[in-house]
């Protein structure tokens, strides 16, 4: 379990602990899809089907991320190298980013397309009902109850 720091203030009232923010990140093993080994990974000893990831490597490529806005592609990266010892490119660092630039639009893009589905179900089975549609409907059948699981599962994550 890790502690949390804590600071004791006092002003006459009583004393009172103000938390401190935890500093302790996770990060998780991510499978290898290709040849490349992304820079703040290492390929698990065990299985090298997996990644692993390093914190100081990853890290580091965040306060990256900072720095490119003062600093040019080919500075930040000569930085990178100094502080973790693993080498990369001034276009291997422009491809990192601009690859997770990508991925973050196409989740956000996913997720906005996921809600207006979850709507036009809803609208469509509510039209359905005051229609008073036959039996043979698409809301009694097996594919809108897993469609529609499928959207109760993924609100309660949120």
């Amino acid at each position: 379990m890790i502690e949390v720091d804590t600071t004791k203030y006092d002003f006459g009232l009583g004393v009172f602990v103000l938390p401190q923010p935890k500093d302790a990140k996770e990060y998780v093993k991510i499978p290898r899809l290709s040849r490349t080994i992304p820079f703040g990974y290492v390929v698990d000893e065990v299985d090298d089907g997996w990644l692993v990831p390093v914190p100081l490597e990853i890290e580091a490529l965040e306060k990256a991320k900072k720095h490119l806005k003062q600093y040019s592609l080919r500075q930040v990266s000569a930085w990178l190298t100094t502080v973790t010892g693993r080498e990369i490119s001034h276009v291997g660092l422009m491809k990192r980013i601009k690859s997770e630039q990508s991925q973050r639009r196409k989740s956000s893009t996913y997720r906005e397309l996921a809600d207006r589905y979850e709507k036009a179900l809803k609208k469509a089975q509510e039209y359905e009902k005051r229609t008073g549609t036959g039996q043979d409907s698409f809301f009694g059948g097996d594919r809108f109850i897993q469609l529609s699981a499928s959207f109760s599962d993924n609100s309660t994550d949120s």
